[in-house]
């Protein structure tokens, strides 16, 4: 990691990865190589219809650590567990699970740890790891 002191704004990301339908991911590498996420989900949003096509996998195998700034989401792990995810909310979900907006207001999460690979084909992620 570099050992110069930073900092961005998510309104000028490095990247944008759309999802299939209902919102968007916007990154910012910090340093050499840390990825800070900022997800938009919009209402109607859930992983396994927006999310998993371009995954190609039968559930999310990220793991996500951060912090909710508006908005309510629902996980559902592989096991049946489920947590709800609210505005000031900070969160750990392993990976192995499902999600969805709940509600009629975007959820809009900051990830520090799972969107590394996240909303990327498994074809590109060998390329971006």
């Amino acid at each position: 990691m570099s050992d110069q002191a930073s900092s961005r704004k998510f309104d000028q990301p490095d990247e944008v990865r759309e999802f299939a339908d209902h919102g968007r991911l916007e990154i910012i590498t910090l340093g050499n190589d840390m990825m800070v996420g900022h997800g938009v989900f919009e209402p109607g949003w859930r992983w396994s219809n927006d999310v998993k096509p371009i995954a190609e996998t039968e559930s999310c195998e990220a793991e996500h650590i951060g912090y909710c700034t508006s908005g309510s989401m629902v996980v559902r792990m592989d096991d049946g567990q489920e947590i709800r995810v609210s505005a000031g909310d900070t969160f750990h979900i392993p990976p192995g699970h499902d999600a969805w907006v709940e509600g009629g207001e975007a959820c809009e999460l900051i990830d520090f740890q799972g969107y590394k690979n996240y909303a990327i084909q498994r074809s590109e992620i060998k390329k971006v790891a």
